[in-house]
């Protein structure tokens, strides 16, 4: 267990953390506290990707564990945004269902002992929504028609990006799917 490996297992432990700020009212300023974890937890995904190039400490698990930290991080955030009426809920599942279905294609790919990395296209996907969820955490403490627009904006945005990265991926990897076997 290298020193990315363990950033990766500290981004999923800091997930029920952030939704206990997020979901259990009367914890003072809860909101302001879930929004600094998104962001400490979402640092620890470009961190843990720098240590383990940097190092040559890449491993399967590593490849297998980050997107699915990254994965529960946003799904989280995107279910207790939808449950707050700060993001509509087809956002969400348009998010979350790309997530599934790029997963799924890993794990058909894993068992055929091939590894999908991230592409350009996912990497982007992850910025921008994570960007797009800090906005959205903003304007739960900090309620203003500039930021609710900008929320929207940015949302709209992770969608397209979204759709466009699940496109990629399968498409690149189109081999990996066969009905014929």
């Amino acid at each position: 267990m290298n020193l990315a490996n363990k950033l990766t297992m500290i981004r999923i432990f800091l997930v029920p953390v952030f939704l206990l700020f997020i979901a259990v009212k009367g914890i003072p300023y809860g909101s302001v506290l879930a929004t600094i974890i998104f962001v400490v937890a979402s640092l620890t995904d470009k961190l843990d990707g720098y240590i383990a190039r940097s190092r040559n400490q890449i491993t399967n698990f590593g490849k297998f564990m980050d997107p699915l930290a990254d994965k529960l991080l946003v799904t989280a955030a995107l279910v207790s945004l939808v449950e707050l009426h700060i993001v509509y809920g087809w956002v969400a599942m348009i998010i979350i269902a790309r997530e599934f279905a790029v997963t799924g294609l890993r794990t058909i790919a894993a068992a055929e002992g091939k590894v999908i990395a991230a592409s350009k296209w996912g990497k982007l996907k992850t910025v921008i929504q994570i960007v797009a969820i800090i906005s959205a955490l903003i304007n739960l403490s900090y309620v203003n028609a500039t930021i609710n627009m900008l929320t929207n904006i940015l949302m709209g945005a992770a969608v397209i990006i979204t759709i466009i990265s699940g496109v990629d991926y399968f498409v690149k990897n189109k081999g990996t799917i066969r009905v014929d076997r």
